[in-house]
């Protein structure tokens, strides 16, 4: 019996400590308020653009920021839920970006039809693209490091997630510092590129946040 005793002391004295996760609210709010602090520093080191004040008087600018927003809170908060083996039994949060970005989208359609004369493109085109993710770069490493740390199931779908969440931050920053009014610039080198990238976070989700 000694023997069993002294067993038991032994191993509750080897026994890790379980630390409890963090609540997925807390996590989404947590990348919701660094976001912003990225963006904040952003703008301060690139400033933003000059008749910020007149475009917020268009409805069409105002509405896609709106989206935008929207697609960062969504992509928050259900990349925070997909790092929970049962999403932490919220399942239609956790799809809520897909119904975020088909408004999104709609919104986009309206606002290349408002656009009428269309506004004349701008002389550079790709640069967006890459601007947009070199400023992705760093939230993207810190997200993936962050989400190593939990245990997913969903794997390619936090992946692609996650990614669509990084690049909605630098999509924010850019529509905010570009001197720009073509919508088909933007649809062309802003938009259509965040679902490659939500492409490329689905296949490279599975190796990085494998367990």
């Amino acid at each position: 019996m000694k023997n069993i005793d002294d067993l038991i002391s032994t191993l509750s004295k080897d026994a890790t400590t379980i630390k409890i996760a963090p609540h997925p609210f807390n996590v989404g709010m947590g990348w919701i308020g660094v976001s912003a602090i990225y963006l904040v520093v952003l703008w301060i080191f690139s400033d933003v653009r000059h008749d910020l004040t007149l475009k917020l008087s268009d409805p069409w600018f105002v509405a896609e920021l709106v989206m935008l927003i929207g697609i960062l809170i969504s992509s928050s908060f259900s990349a925070a839920l997909l790092i929970y083996p049962d999403l932490y039994q919220k399942k239609n949060i956790a799809f809520l970006p897909i119904v975020v970005i088909l408004v999104f989208a709609l919104v986009i359609f309206f606002a290349w039809l408002a656009n009428s004369p269309p506004a004349p493109l701008p002389i550079h085109s790709v640069e967006c693209t890459i601007s947009i993710t070199l400023a992705s770069l760093l939230p993207i490493l810190w997200t993936l490091y962050l989400m190593r740390k939990f245990a997913s199931t969903h794997t390619r779908l936090a992946g692609g997630i996650s990614f669509i969440l990084v690049f909605s931050i630098g999509a924010i920053w850019i529509r905010i510092y570009e001197q720009n009014d073509s919508i088909l610039h933007v649809i062309q080198w802003h938009y259509l590129p965040m679902l490659g990238f939500g492409i490329i976070g689905m296949w490279l989700g599975k190796t990085a946040l494998k367990w």
